[in-house]
């Protein structure tokens, strides 16, 4: 995923989600209609469905769902138009799971979870989010879904021979190139084997399924908690739905005129420092990981890796997992440690970065189980669908420059200032080579009043887009956790003083009177 919420990952890559962030395009009104704001006559059918729940495992070697009803929760699958201008045609299903309020004397309502992505599920969490929201946790229904054609819902498989389109550019003209026509090709498998879907898989209609979700469940406002792509979705929903919304918090908070196809490119100096910062830390622990006595000779043991797999791939793993990785990898295989500063994700980093430096120097490495999966997901196909689902949806929201060119210029021009995540977080992807979207970005018109959280060092959606985000509903509040490179705070940094707050806000639903501002704990 680009941006989302790291406890939750289902893939070590996940964290990088839309920690790529790209410039989109500028963003063309589409407000919210009548039509919109109320359920009409073909929409009753879905808004007043009965929902079947039952059990969530759907066979023995399904571990989440044999997770989710020890936990004791429920699933069940809504029916939601493919096309919500044609709701008498085909339909597809989103896939629910619940966990019901037990302090029914004092139960609030629903809230709805979104992970983040775009593409991430949401089923597996309600377990975790109760134990987060602590006291108040009983008294909500925690509803977890599956965006449209993620997950256990309806599925979008384009068969990739990778799990992300999120590569590298490479060293010189000839890997772009090369980077051209694997973007390119990619955007055609989606085409030849999902074209009657496509256009349907945005956003606006995720939002649109999130109210008929409300509707089913009988409730007239739904409370919603969503993480980095997550809170673009919860933005987007108090514009289409204007007064279906109870508490809203939004941790890891986008821009909305920043979001689309490129917007990873807001990402390189949040990561350049999150990276020098994990430098330092690595110097120190130079005794465990051979990767450099300062930060700065642990930062130019990551650029002599990149420029070695600039030369040739470099070999990593024993078989049978054993991989090939060049400089069209190896900036998503830093990228994808950098979502946190915790103790355990740095460790991971220097771990990897070790196998990475030792293959760089010609010596027979050993994969960790974490390490060989997210290789899977870069340099194989198991991963398919995931990647799919998260490309559709990017490229379903806004337009990307169609001319390979404007990202050759570009990459160019990044590479003086960061050789390692220019390349990377302004490449070319399928959008690039995708239909035009059906519908025109959503653009905030209307003040609303979510609880907006973010750290200053978040390398996912980065602290200025929760400023800008701040700014644009002035109903709003913002916490700010300081001096953390973390992405996702609220019940995943263990900071106190954030989780305090969040959970008083979701007890009582009244934002703080002001601003708030939490630090970094030590340790």
């Amino acid at each position: 995923m680009i941006t989302s919420r790291p406890a939750v990952r289902r893939l070590p890559a996940a964290g990088l989600a839309l920690a790529a962030c790209l410039t989109a395009s500028p963003a063309l009104a589409t407000a919210a209609t009548p039509a919109e704001a109320r359920t009409g006559p073909g929409l009753d059918r879905f808004y007043q469905q009965r929902l079947a729940w039952g059990r969530c495992a759907t066979g023995p070697d399904d571990t989440i769902g044999r997770d989710l009803d020890k936990a004791g929760a429920q699933c069940a699958d809504v029916a939601v138009p493919l096309d919500y201008a044609d709701p008498q045609g085909r339909t597809v299903t989103v896939a629910i799971s619940r966990l019901k309020a037990t302090d029914t004397r004092h139960r609030i309502g629903s809230i709805l979870l979104n992970n983040g992505g775009p593409g991430g599920t949401a089923v597996e969490s309600p377990p975790s989010v109760r134990a987060m929201m602590k006291e108040v946790g009983p008294r909500y229904d925690i509803i977890g879904f599956d965006p449209r054609f993620v997950g256990r819902s309806t599925p979008l498989d384009c068969h990739w021979p990778v799990g992300t389109a999120m590569l590298a550019a490479g060293p010189d003209r000839e890997s772009f190139d090369g980077q051209v026509a694997l973007q390119k090709d990619l955007a055609a498998k989606c085409r030849a084997t999902n074209a009657s879907v496509l256009p349907h898989v945005n956003t606006r209609n995720t939002a649109r399924d999130m109210d008929v979700i409300r509707g089913a469940l009988g409730e007239r406002k739904v409370s919603y908690l969503g993480y980095s792509y997550g809170s673009y979705l919860g933005t987007v929903y108090t514009q289409m739905f204007p007064g279906r919304f109870d508490r809203m918090v939004l941790d890891g908070a986008i821009d909305p005129r920043r979001y689309g196809p490129l917007l990873m490119r807001s990402m390189v100096a949040p990561n350049r420092k999150a990276l020098a910062d994990w430098a330092g830390w690595a110097a120190r622990h130079h005794g465990t990981y051979r990767l450099g006595d300062t930060r700065d000779r642990v930062l130019d043991t990551v650029d002599r890796i990149l420029a070695e797999s600039g030369r040739r791939p470099l070999t990593v793993g024993t078989a049978p997992d054993t991989f090939r990785v060049d400089a069209t990898r190896v900036p998503f295989l830093v990228f994808v440690g950098l979502a946190s500063d915790t103790e355990a994700a740095r460790t991971s980093l220097a771990e990897h970065v070790a196998v990475l430096k030792q293959a760089a120097d010609g010596q027979a490495t050993r994969l960790s189980p974490e390490f060989a999966e997210t290789l899977r997901v870069v340099l194989t196909g198991e991963y398919s669908s995931s990647g799919s689902a998260q490309t559709a949806i990017l490229c379903g929201d806004g337009v990307a420059p169609r001319d390979p060119e404007v990202y050759w210029r570009d990459i160019e021009r990044s590479r003086d200032t960061d050789p390692l995540f220019g390349p990377y977080l302004n490449n070319i992807n399928p959008c690039a080579f995708w239909d035009e979207p059906r519908e025109r970005p959503t653009e905030v018109r209307r003040d609303a009043d979510p609880l907006i959280v973010n750290a200053t060092g978040d390398t996912r959606t980065p602290y200025d887009g929760a400023v800008a985000l701040h700014r644009l509903l002035p109903g709003s509040k913002l916490i700010t956790l300081r001096g953390a490179n973390q992405h996702g705070v609220y019940g995943e940094y263990g900071n106190a003083c954030v989780d305090d707050k969040v959970n008083r806000y979701l007890a009582t639903g009244r934002l703080p009177a002001r601003d708030q501002s939490c630090t970094q704990q030590a340790g």
